[in-house]
């Protein structure tokens, strides 16, 4: 058994025909596109994502990802394979897997020709089941890698890391396997769903971290499992689905901090004498069920939308100094961006629906769709932070476009075209300034949900206060 030295490289330039070729590097794990300009005689790379996902630190360099992994001798599904056909499916605009299973495949025969790819589909997909777990776990640290050396964007002026957290379901067909693995959450009928969520980064408009489980899966369960992931001293953002006293108390234990939207599920007590210091906005988290430990001393933030609806945020920065109330508000409409994210992997890149028929083929699917969309993502970020441009503005459409152009082109058979560095360097929202609503009037909107009602404040009873002074007297004697 040996080990094969898996490093992706690939750059870019001029698009021509069979030009564009994923490289294997023994010294690095590279993603970029190459381009051979057959005229001149001569290779012409730009280095588009190598210089992204490595940064030229030598440091990154030295961490291989493919080369960890032994691979029996006349493997077909190397993990470099593996990784490689499920990004390009993630970019395909086949409507059947089959389709984007040939086109992907077709696009690295051509650019790989050496390359013995599996003709089978499932096959593939068995392969995809076993190693897809290992591979995007270090696909995961190369992508956070190259976010955390952007220091101006990955941190706020106060020092934060701003992660914003959220939920998403994509449908799934309706077989036997999918309804008995993967469950039906929602209304009746509803399709079999693959739950995914997302830990995204506002400074770049990208994921963080993200994990799937089946439609009836908890949110709150996927964010417990990414919090030994979080950089140091984050500051989360979520809605209101997401509070729980085991999450703040995980969170501040840490060296954490969060701004977290509560609604009419959540209680709260004031006057609970627990400290000196009481405020008209200090509020504390104590639930029954958490009685031997320490209430939770936190500040309560009141503000209204753009409807003029209240909204209320708990936040364990109770300094008004260092957080107040205009920058929360700032700071949580940030935690929109993450609605944008889901709809740009289910309607720019029409992943809405599934197509795998089995349930660990569907989580594996949307798992590389989220791979997918992050590295289009970092793609173009990368080239437009070299631009001097802002990368938040980045536009899912356009990268997505350029890409399918250049898996396209790749296909052709001679002509030159733009690089795809330029391509993304250009692909950034409009700027323009609408005179009008993009919002269609009379859309038949299925989701009509009410917004989060108050959490419910009460003063703490005297049995309570006489519960939390004693804890207090505890605590104070052990220490």
């Amino acid at each position: 058994m040996g080990v094969a030295p898996y490093a992706v490289r690939a750059a870019g330039s001029e698009w021509g025909a069979r030009d564009w070729y994923l490289r294997c590097s023994s010294f690095r794990y590279d993603f970029d596109f190459a381009v051979r300009n057959r005229e001149q005689g001569s290779s012409n790379n730009e280095g588009i994502v190598s210089k992204l996902a490595v940064g030229g630190d030598a440091g990154l360099s030295a961490t291989r990802i493919f080369s960890q992994w032994p691979v029996r001798e006349g493997t077909l599904w190397t993990p470099q394979r593996v990784a490689w056909i499920n990004l390009l499916m993630a970019w395909s605009e086949g409507q059947t897997l089959s389709a984007r299973f040939q086109f992907a495949g077709d696009a690295a025969r051509d650019g790989h020709p050496h390359w013995k790819l599996g003709r089978s589909y499932s096959g593939f997909a068995q392969a995809t089941i076993g190693k897809s777990s290992e591979i995007l776990a270090g696909l995961k640290r190369r992508f956070r890698a190259q976010m955390t050396a952007e220091t101006r964007l990955f941190r706020d002026r106060d020092g934060f890391c701003l992660l914003a957290v959220d939920g998403s379901r994509l449908e799934c067909p309706h077989t036997a396997a999918n309804e008995e693995g993967l469950g039906c959450a929602g209304r009746e009928k509803t399709a079999p769903q693959v739950f995914v969520t997302t830990l995204w980064h506002p400074g770049f408009a990208l994921p963080w971290d993200f994990r799937t489980g089946p439609g009836t899966d908890s949110e709150r369960r996927h964010l417990d499992q990414m919090l030994g992931d979080l950089p140091e001293k984050t500051l989360l953002l979520s809605d209101a689905g997401f509070v729980s006293y085991e999450l703040c108390q995980a969170l501040l234990h840490k060296g954490h901090s969060f701004l977290l939207r509560v609604g009419s599920n959540v209680h709260l007590l004031t006057n609970l004498e627990y400290d000196y210091q009481q405020r008209d906005d200090i509020v504390y988290l104590w639930p029954t069920k958490c009685r031997r430990c320490a209430p939770l001393k936190l500040r309560l933030i009141r503000l209204k939308d753009e409807q003029h609806e209240p909204v209320y945020l708990l936040t364990n920065i109770l300094d008004i100094e260092r957080l107040g109330d205009t920058t929360a508000r700032r700071l949580y409409r940030l935690r929109w961006g993450v609605e944008v994210f889901y709809r740009s992997a289910k309607q720019t890149l029409q992943r809405r629906r599934l197509l795998s028929r089995t349930p660990e083929t569907c989580q594996a699917e949307a798992q590389w769709v989220v791979a997918g969309v992050w590295l289009l993502g970092l793609m173009t970020v990368r080239q437009q932070l070299h631009r001097g441009l802002e990368p938040r503005n980045w536009s899912a459409a356009k990268a997505r476009d350029a890409v399918r152009s250049a898996m396209r082109r790749s296909r052709s058979r001679g002509g030159r075209y733009a690089s795809l560095s330029t391509a993304l360097v250009a692909a950034v929202k409009d700027t323009y300034i609408r005179s009008g609503s993009k919002q269609a009037r009379n859309y038949p909107r299925k989701k009509r949900e009410k917004p989060p009602g108050p959490p419910i404040i009460k003063p703490a009873t005297t049995l309570e206060q006489k519960q939390a002074k004693e804890l207090r007297t505890k605590r104070c004697g052990t220490t």
